[in-house]
């Protein structure tokens, strides 16, 4: 404990610096000041309890076996605070992908025998119709209506790979479907 004791007074770039040298007095000083709003930033654009554990487990992994990458780093916007939310938010991403892959391997299989309403709307048009239709899109809007309806993706889980607003990506949902509705009518 008396090595730590001297660390309330430095900053998390010194922090940052011991911690490339292997001190786990600093990784845990480094923690204990940055994981409180890490957190509450995750949580923001993830509601899931689980997957912002585990975010926040591979981002403080990161850190520790990356630190000296932040060291040789000229320093940019942020500082330290800012390279770990860019750790945490790119591990965020690629939580949402893996539970998108997961859910397409349980979608593989429809349950249903009944046809789903969108097949049902798609039967009378043709490809090309649709085909162009899509390519109409801006590249936003496809994004967007991509992730929500094809990759099935909540609003949050899309909002938080695009990194906007959740009400931004419902936004976009909507104009790509009225886009959508009256390119094929």
């Amino acid at each position: 404990m008396n090595q730590s004791a001297g660390l309330g007074e430095v900053d998390e770039e010194q922090l940052l610096r011991r911690i490339a040298r292997g001190d786990r007095h600093a990784f845990d000083e480094f923690y204990r000041r940055t994981a409180p709003w890490l957190a509450v930033r995750l949580h923001r654009r993830c509601a899931d309890d689980d997957i912002v554990a585990e975010v926040m487990q591979e981002s403080y992994l990161a850190v520790w076996q990356a630190a000296a990458s932040y060291v040789g780093a000229p320093a940019g916007k942020g500082g330290a605070g800012g390279w770990l939310w860019t750790i945490a938010s790119r591990r965020l991403i690629d939580a949402f992908r893996r539970r998108a892959r997961q859910r397409e391997a349980v979608i593989a299989e429809p349950v249903r025998s009944e046809p789903a309403a969108e097949d049902e709307v798609l039967v009378g048009i043709p490809d090309a119709a649709l085909t162009d239709a899509l390519a109409g899109l801006s590249p936003e809007l496809h994004t967007a209506l991509k992730l929500m309806v094809l990759d099935g993706l909540t609003a949050r889980e899309t909002a938080g790979l695009l990194g906007v607003p959740e009400a931004t990506v419902r936004t976009r949902v909507r104009r790509a479907r009225l886009h959508l509705r009256r390119a094929l009518s």
